[in-house]
């Protein structure tokens, strides 16, 4: 009886394992076909069109973040150009690395058929730089004109100063196209603009006259592209035109005016410095006459004690006193008549 019911269960749980295991694989087989009929279409067309995509990979690449539509499109525009050494691992680590692979595939197309020698790695390192590939491709392909000064700085024209003191306003268009070579680590437009400025300034500078270079203004080209202003840029400079020279102020005299006024101030403030000197050196000698009166009438004060100590001593009489009198006011007398300046002063000194 125990062996009977051992076997009624071991016979239950058999057919619970069978119908479990049915259903895995039913259920696996359900996501498969369904993995494959989302990337069927796909897979015909690359087959259709000798893209070499797998199926495998078509169906693994959800799984990575991959859009298989993208891939799939991008590798059959290669194939279709002719260009077949581009796996499908390399479209798929580009977008991964957060590469615009659309225009990537059309710039290695566009550079492929205008035989600019473009390589898979080069335009990839292009693109993950953040430059605009197919833009450089048609660059190159198609020329471009950079209008200097750019519209971005706001400036009009490039102001210049001939060696006469004339100012030059001058507009420039330089013709470029791009150098896939130094496209990764090379100078944008912007260093373009300046060194042709530079060039533009430079050039004007070293004209003797203003009419010079409004009777040539190719010297002004000829001069900036001697200068090799390409070197280690992103373009290479085909020409530079001079589309605009116009006359402006006068530099040169202007700061000549600048220069006499200045020097009239500077002028002006010496000439104030030295009246101020000899003001106050006017001051000193008046402090020192003064002084010197000063002392002439404490000396003068100390006579009538003299002439005491000569009474009293016996050295001096009366009339000796009587007779110098009589010599000071005829000598006062002759003064006044001779008109002497002195005669003030020797009154004031006798009063």
């Amino acid at each position: 009886m125990l062996i009977a019911q051992l076997s009624s269960w071991i016979l239950a749980a058999s057919n619970t394992g069978t119908w479990v295991i049915g259903g895995i694989i039913l259920l696996v087989l359900v996501v498969f076909f369904y993995l494959v009929a989302n990337v069927f279409r796909l897979w015909i067309q690359a087959q259709l069109t000798r893209a070499n995509v797998g199926l495998l990979q078509l169906i693994t690449m959800p799984f990575r973040k991959v859009p298989p539509g993208i891939i799939v499109n991008n590798k059959i525009n290669l194939v279709k150009a002719g260009l077949v050494d581009v796996h499908t691992d390399a479209l798929e680590a580009h977008y991964l690395a957060g590469g615009r692979l659309d225009k990537v595939c059309r710039a290695m197309i566009a550079a492929d058929k205008a035989k600019l020698g473009l390589d898979w790695n080069t335009c990839t390192a292009i693109d993950l730089a953040g430059r605009d590939v197919l833009e450089a491709v048609q660059t190159s392909v198609n020329p471009k004109v950079i209008d200097c000064p750019g519209a971005s700085s706001g400036k009009e024209s490039i102001d210049a100063v001939a060696a006469d003191g004339i100012q030059l306003k001058a507009r420039a268009r330089v013709t470029v196209r791009t150098n896939i070579r130094q496209l990764v680590g090379g100078a944008t437009e912007e260093t373009i603009i300046a060194r042709v400025g530079e060039g533009i300034v430079s050039a004007i500078g070293s004209s003797q006259t203003h009419k010079e270079v409004l009777a040539n203004p190719d010297r002004i080209s000829k001069a900036v592209l001697a200068r090799s202003l390409d070197a280690g840029t992103a373009y290479e400079i085909l020409s530079i035109d001079i589309a605009d020279v116009d006359v402006g102020v006068n530099i040169g005299s202007r700061l000549q005016v600048d220069q006499a006024e200045a020097d009239t101030k500077r002028y002006k403030a010496e000439a104030e410095k030295r009246r101020a000197m000899a003001v106050a050196a006017e001051q000193e000698f008046r402090a020192k006459v003064e002084e010197n009166r000063a002392l002439v009438v404490l000396a003068e004060a100390e006579v009538p004690k003299a002439m005491a100590d000569a009474f009293r001593s016996g050295n001096m009489g009366i009339m000796d006193y009587y007779r110098m009198k009589n010599i000071d006011a005829d000598t006062a007398m002759r003064r006044n008549i001779g008109g002497d300046p002195r005669k003030k002063g020797d009154q004031e000194g006798h009063v």
